[in-house]
């Protein structure tokens, strides 16, 4: 019973120590923090971002992703943009991350900013600051991106198989995956919202429209319409073909998303456990049917409360000279 009572003892130490560390890390972000080191970097990287965006609006979307894959897994540090070595697979290469894009947008933007500031500013905030750009170009929300993120040295492809909420995730796997960074409930059926724009591949999701149970059926939480719509667009061994993830809107941050999710035709798993939940199914429903949607200040909350997952500050971490190589 000693040793029982002593384990807990230092189970609730440990837990305290992680959660001053996770605390004072947060803290080390602040509003304009190169304003003094490299005081145009944010117009530099907004620039870069919208000469992206205007030419091809859909990269918002991806962008978005990008950041969301990067803060999941060891926190904002960058790490989702390193290339594996030949030691090493990096979380490129993780099946969840394979289709992700953008990482050119990045790249382009800290070459721009290593002009002016050479070593100040890190790939991290870099990510931070082009997504909230991104999103704010195509008419979405904007939020204020505090800074002072550093990189880190550390990318590992089966950590982001861990660490990524999965499409077919159930409300159980959701609630606990977003609380093991800090999230809450309201958190994670406003980030889902992110959904209203982009496309997924076929695979994300075939599984709800074949042999769902083993006996040739389609997912019975998915609007049996819809799955027929689908499986017109995806056959069974389809892996290139992309959908729209909220049709006929999946180029406009809106709350169509939760009308959608409402209406059962949510693609993924994950979209429609959100109606397995009181708390997020009363968000959806509320959301659906609002004539005034709280849904883009709320997103832009969620966003900043994600931005600041497990940063690296201080001393901690590097600035790396290339968005894909750690220093050497």
């Amino acid at each position: 019973m000693a040793s029982l009572k002593l384990s807990l003892l230092v189970f609730l130490q440990l837990l305290l120590v992680l959660c001053v560390f996770e605390r004072a890390t947060a803290q080390g972000l602040k509003l304009g923090f190169y304003q003094r080191s490299c005081p145009s970097a944010e117009t530099v990287i907004k620039r870069t971002t919208s000469q992206y965006i205007s030419r091809v609006p859909t990269l918002a979307a991806p962008l978005l992703r990008l950041h969301f894959h990067d803060c999941f897994v060891r926190g904002c540090d960058g790490s989702v943009l390193l290339n594996s070595t030949s030691k090493n697979q990096a979380e490129k290469a993780a099946i969840p991350n394979l289709s992700l894009t953008g990482f050119d947008v990045i790249d382009v933007a800290k070459s721009a900013v290593e002009k002016i500031c050479p070593g100040v500013v890190s790939c991290a905030d870099i990510l931070s600051l082009v997504a909230r750009d991104a999103v704010s170009m195509i008419y979405g929300p904007s939020w204020d991106v505090p800074t002072g993120r550093r990189d880190g040295k550390v990318s590992t492809s089966l950590e982001a198989l861990t660490n990524l909420p999965p499409p077919f995730a159930n409300i159980t796997i959701l609630k606990s995956m977003f609380a093991t960074k800090g999230l809450n409930v309201k958190d994670l059926v406003v980030l889902s919202g992110g959904h209203t724009i982009g496309r997924s591949g076929c695979a994300a999701f075939n599984n709800r429209l074949y042999n769902f149970t083993g006996k040739g059926d389609a997912d019975p939480s998915l609007d049996p319409n819809y799955a027929a719509t689908l499986r017109k667009k995806c056959g069974p061994t389809d892996f290139t073909t992309r959908v729209e993830m909220d049709p006929g809107s999946f180029k406009s941050f809106d709350n169509d998303y939760y009308t959608i999710v409402a209406k059962r035709r949510g693609l993924f798993q994950s979209d429609a456990a959100l109606l397995d939940d009181p708390n997020t199914k009363s968000y959806v429903k509320e959301q659906a049917t609002s004539q005034k949607p709280s849904f883009a200040k709320d997103f832009a909350v969620s966003m900043v409360k994600m931005g600041k997952i497990g940063v690296l500050t201080g001393n901690s971490g590097e600035i790396r000279k290339h968005c894909a190589f750690v220093n050497h």
